[in-house]
């Protein structure tokens, strides 16, 4: 047997979340094919097979947590189509014949596949069949969190003790659950398969959004009837660093956000007018974004202290410009860095962004693709935000906030004109950052928007 470990995924990184088994057991898995999804603190990362083989116990279930070095899964390996074990069963005899109601599972059986480990236990040293409790998990697995809200509702207590259901459930002499069908007083809508069809697979692999909506129908369907019951979730690794940072932002810096408005019709006026050509030639449309790098690297070459850091009584001042740009990704915001953008091209800005914003979308972005960073630019403009103070990403000192452009009255040479105008918002850490620099660099961002031509003349 080959034994599959949380491998070392960098020095920081000592623990893991299992985002998605991609193979069930029972599987036949190639070599370097991926079989499951970790999630560290940084990005989500597929796991290749070593070897080919059949998957042939899953220790970790979906949603479980694990340090490096722990035991993940295990396989069997050898060529497909070959002979692979099987779980085995003893059923109880009577008068020399095998009895279909009353197959009892061995000590040396595997749980059926969608039983996960730690639920498994639960269920044996309680002696319960997992047929009488409805499973919430991803792909209609049975998690530990059913198991033990079953146990708390009925008043179980180990060895099948206690409860008012207890003496209708048939408990074998061994410390063993019972495996084949089991009819609980309470009826059970959605229930497992029954025993007539074969345990010997998982679930089949769903969507992470179809997941999600069979959780929240479970813990609507589970309800006592009150509407108030109450589901314990554990924070994915991502959003716990996400938590983390933003506190940490709160406490470590003096944090003060200014804010400033652009009429963005020379900019969009300017795309318009090149956005065939340029998507003709790059391959890449010509975004809002690119023009914001630009414009923050003009501003950060004149207000220096917003692309610096704080270490402790040291100021460091940073001569490169490094910015990150923030994205929604399939597990929470991810910040990926644009390295030296000074030196990127308009397009080089739009292909790198599009590249980050589908790694995203994906749960692939790499820990290195996030380390580091200057400066950070911030959109909430796409999910609908007029105004918002962004806080900054430690140990930075700057964070530039982007919003909603809308169709406003604004005075233009003592006229009133309607123009598509967009708030900005500048957060700033200021124990190193005046207001002074901080109004002057969102300033500047205004001049060279309104004036894109700036862009190119460096003026």
């Amino acid at each position: 047997m080959l034994e599959i470990k949380v491998p070392e995924f960098g020095e920081s990184i000592q623990e893991v979340q299992v985002g998605e088994w991609l193979k069930k057991v029972g599987d036949f898995v190639e070599k370097d094919e991926e079989i499951v999804e970790l999630e560290s603190d940084k990005a989500t990362q597929a796991l290749p097979a070593p070897e080919q083989g059949v998957l042939q116990k899953i220790e970790v279930e979906t949603g479980g947590f694990a340090q490096v070095g722990d035991l993940l899964c295990i396989m069997a390996p050898g060529e497909k189509g070959a002979a692979s074990a099987q779980p085995t069963q003893q059923t109880a005899a009577s008068g020399g014949s095998a009895s279909a109601t009353s197959a009892i599972a061995t000590t040396d059986a595997p749980a059926a596949s969608w039983i996960m480990p730690a639920a498994e236990r639960v269920l044996n040293e309680y002696k319960i069949s997992a047929d009488a409790i409805r499973p919430t998990g991803p792909g209609g697995r049975l998690q530990k969190e059913d198991v033990l809200g079953y146990i708390d509702k009925h008043g179980l207590k180990p060895g099948g003790v206690g409860g008012v259901v207890a003496a209708h459930m048939p408990i074998s002499d061994s410390a063993t659950p019972v495996t084949d069908a089991f009819t609980d007083p309470t009826p059970v809508p959605a229930s497992p398969p029954s025993a007539s069809a074969p345990k010997t697979s998982a679930a089949p692999k769903t969507s992470t959004t179809q997941s999600q909506t069979a959780t929240q129908t479970n813990e609507w369907n589970d309800s006592m009837g009150d509407g108030r019951e109450e589901k314990v979730v554990p924070m994915s690794m991502i959003r716990r660093t996400i938590a983390k940072r933003l506190v940490e932002a709160q406490q470590t810096a003096a944090l003060l956000t200014t804010f400033n408005e652009i009429d963005m019709k020379p900019v969009m006026d300017l795309r318009s007018k090149y956005k065939e050509q340029f998507l003709k030639k790059h391959g890449v449309k010509l975004g809002f974004m690119s023009f914001f790098a630009k414009a923050a690297v003009e501003s950060l070459k004149r207000f220096p202290a917003v692309n610096s850091e704080v270490q402790g009584t040291n100021v460091i001042w940073k001569e490169y410009f490094d910015i990150g740009i923030a994205i929604g990704g399939g597990k929470g915001l991810v910040v990926p860095v644009l390295r030296n953008v000074e030196g990127m091209s308009f397009a080089d800005v739009e292909q790198n962004i599009g590249k980050f914003a589908g790694l995203a979308k994906e749960n692939k972005i790499k820990p290195a693709d996030l380390k580091g960073g200057t400066f950070t630019i911030s959109n909430g403009g796409v999910y609908g935000s007029l105004l918002s103070t962004p806080i900054v990403n430690p140990p930075q000192s700057g964070i530039l906030g982007l919003h909603s452009i809308q169709q406003r009255p604004i005075a233009v040479d003592g006229e009133v004109v309607i123009r598509p105008m967009m708030y900005v918002a500048l957060t700033y850490d200021h124990r190193i950052v005046d207001g002074r620099e901080a109004v002057g660099f969102l300033k500047t961002i205004k001049e060279v928007l309104e004036e894109p031509a700036r862009l190119f003349l460096e003026v």
